[in-house]
This record gives C-alpha cells, structure tokens and sequence, in this order.
C-alpha cells in the first residue's frame, strides 16, 4: 500500500502514522489521504496500483509468509461439513483478499462474503456478508448463528456489534491477553488443535 501510495502521490510511507490491523482498505486509504491532503477524487487508481504491487510482493521471499497453523486442516474439516457454510468477511478488497488467498491455495475454501469495497466501517461487514451468502443459494441464518474469526479486536468488535461469536486467534499482530480483554469468545494461540477449535465452533466430533 505504501508504494503503491508513494507512485501516485510521491508521499513516502504515507501508513506509517496509520492504523492498520483489522481496518477495511478503504478506511485506510482514505486516513492516508487526508492525513496527506490527497483528494478522495485522485484515489480511484490506488486499487490497481497497490494490487500490482501486491503481486510483486507475493512473490517475493518473506519471514513472515505462509499459512498460519492448522489452517489448512481446519478448513479442510469445515469443507466436508454439510452444518457448516464458509464464507469471508475481510477489511481487504476483493481482488486483494482473492490474489492473497489464491497464492496460498486457500480461496477455493469460499464461495462468497462481504469486502473492504463494500463498506469503509468494518462493523457494517457482517449484514453484507449474510446477504451474500443467501444470494450464492447458502443458508439464512441470523447472526447469532455466525462464528466469526478473526486476529485483532476489530473482528471480535465486528462478531459482538451483531450479536455473533468471537473465536479469535493470537497469530496476528495481538496476543491472547489483548484478544481475550477485546471480549472475545474464546481465544486460541493458533488453530492446531483441531479437536478444541471444532469443540468451541460448538459442532460435534
């Protein structure tokens, strides 16, 4: 996002004061342009530019890439499962959520969700998402039925704003002390342990 903000606008690491984890894209972008008098009408490229860029880095060694423990495995389980439906809810924009999670092999897990384009409050994310999900032939459900998880207090916020459950895992940029005081649910160091992950998503062995 920083490149793709410094090739736009010629403002070096314009997020540097910005706060990111669990924010929607859009929300980010436009503290940014502000913060640095940048017109809302000059960000209609930022999208393009910083997915670009997103690529590039994908493709570039990292520390810090790959896919978090249990995982795989998880979803995987949950797939199988006909009392179960997968679905995102991500600050992300959708063509960044998909090169992010196809890289990883991961986006084939979703059929649908709700995105950082659709709404810059995160919070509004969840409605839309369960609207999506009846529009691609899924459940209705009420959203006292929705488990969401999520690595930073503004997914736990985004579960209890309506009513939904919390699982919340500490692989992100918060440990479990910062998620369990955020009032989540439950709180888990990360997803390996299947058979304890599935037992607080309330579903049978």
């Amino acid at each position: 996002m920083a490149r793709a903000f410094e090739d736009l606008f010629g403002v070096p690491d314009a997020f540097r004061r910005i706060p990111m984890p669990g924010r929607t894209d859009s929300c980010i972008l436009a503290d940014a342009a502000a913060a640095h008098h940048v017109p809302a009408a000059g960000l209609t490229r930022f999208p393009d530019v910083y997915l670009a860029h997103l690529r590039n880095e994908l493709e570039a060694s990292g520390p810090r890439k790959g896919v978090m423990p249990g995982v795989r495995a998880l979803l995987d389980a949950l797939d199988e499962r006909a009392d179960v439906y997968l679905a995102l809810l991500t600050g992300n924009y959708e063509a960044a959520a998909r090169v992010k999670l196809e890289y990883f092999q991961l986006w084939r897990y979703f059929r649908c969700g709700a995105f950082g384009d659709a709404a810059p409050d995160r919070n509004r994310l969840l409605p839309k998402a369960l609207a999506q999900i009846r529009e691609c032939g899924g459940p209705e459900v009420p959203a006292s039925q929705v488990v969401v998880v999520g690595d930073t207090p503004l997914d736990v916020a985004c579960a209890a704003a309506h009513g939904a459950r919390s699982v919340a895992v500490a692989t992100g940029g918060y440990d479990v002390d910062a998620l369990r005081a955020a009032g989540a649910d439950v709180v888990f160091d990360d997803l390996s342990d299947m058979e304890a992950v599935l037992r607080e998503l309330q579903l049978p062995l």
